[in-house]
């Protein structure tokens, strides 16, 4: 029940007092599609991977994508993430109408605002740690004691200074899906699309990186994973699950237990 709101005028020169109960304004929208499909042609017939996908995600939540192999949701990230230009419908990305921009004016978009965790880690094997940190930087021109600097701010904040000199040969697979989150994240992107961040990983590293992933989306960080997991899915604060293409549900989490 709410709370009575007694009115006080204001003095000269203050602002009105706001009601106790106001609701906190709503997130500014991200990512939002309408009627978003996707299919392949076979013969005389058409495949949908993806059917009538009407999908908003607001700056700082925490999604997660599930469902049967198949569903489609890979499919959908690499839509949202602008890897895919071959779809129908309508995507906005921070309002900007993706499906009216050039491939070029795509990458731009993907480039400077979304960051990418895979499960196979996709580090460059003839790069050391460092290297392939420093690589999404080149791409946006910054000077090189600029790269320099971010690179070392995200070694020291990923704990990982000690392997700035290795190749991805030498690290653990938990140390490599690290290196690949602090790449991800390097170009302080809007949102971090991950597909199974932890499907190669044993249950402590995979623990250890959604720990992660929940401290960045504390600090403002907009993540969209795809799992199988229940527990990964849990999390984030919001559920959407998928079949045959379709937008089964989409339902807030059950929550993370802290001491998980």
């Amino acid at each position: 029940m709410n709370r009575p709101f007694t009115y006080v005028p204001a003095r000269s020169g203050e602002s009105e007092p706001a009601p106790t109960d106001a609701p906190a304004p709503a997130r500014p929208l991200l990512i939002r599609t309408l009627g978003l499909e996707k299919y392949f042609q076979q013969g005389g017939s058409r495949y949908y991977v993806l059917r009538n996908i009407a999908l908003e995600i607001r700056e700082g939540e925490f999604v997660s994508i599930m469902g049967p192999s198949g569903a489609g949701k890979s499919t959908l990230l690499n839509v949202l993430g602008m890897h895919d230009s071959e779809w129908s419908g309508a995507y906005r990305f921070l309002d900007r109408p993706v499906h009216e921009c050039s491939s070029a004016q795509r990458a731009t978009l993907r480039n400077t605002n979304v960051g990418f965790v895979f499960q196979s880690y996709h580090l460059l094997d003839d790069l050391t740690v460092a290297e392939n940190l420093d690589m999404p930087l080149s791409y946006r021109g910054l000077g090189k004691s600029d790269r320099a600097g971010r690179v070392a701010d995200v070694l020291d904040r990923f704990g990982i200074v000690a392997k700035k000199d290795l190749y991805p040969r030498q690290l653990s697979g938990g140390q490599q899906q690290l290196v690949a989150i602090a790449r991800a994240l390097i170009i302080e992107p809007r949102v971090i699309l991950a597909d199974e961040p932890t499907g190669n990983l044993h249950s402590d590293q995979g623990q250890d990186i959604m720990q992660r992933f929940r401290a960045l989306n504390a600090a403002g960080t907009t993540i969209v994973q795809v799992t199988h997991s229940e527990i990964n899915a849990s999390f984030g604060d919001r559920v959407i699950r998928m079949r045959d293409g379709w937008i089964e549900s989409d339902a807030p989490a059950r929550p993370a237990s802290l001491d998980r």
